[in-house]
């Protein structure tokens, strides 16, 4: 069963805290992620705090549609771990 994030909340910068189904929760900075133009407008700081967790989708979506894959988001949380 692939994770889905279940909480999120803004921290500083471009770093998000988020749990997942798994149960994994942690930190991660996706200030290196933001390129391309539907990523382009999040690196508006106050942009980017307009995230909130899709209940279908399992992941952080924005008003825009930018979204990451739960799995790349529960990676990298495992990575900074």
């Amino acid at each position: 069963m692939l994770p889905r994030v279940t909480g999120a909340r803004y921290v500083s910068g471009y770093t998000v805290w988020l749990r997942f189904s798994d149960g994994a929760e942690g930190e991660v900075d996706l200030s290196t992620e933001l390129h391309g133009q539907v990523f382009e407008p999040l690196r508006n700081i106050e942009y980017f705090r307009r995230f909130v967790v899709h209940p279908e989708l399992g992941t952080l979506v924005w008003p825009n549609g930018a979204d990451f894959a739960p799995e790349f988001l529960r990676q990298a949380v495992a990575l900074a771990a």
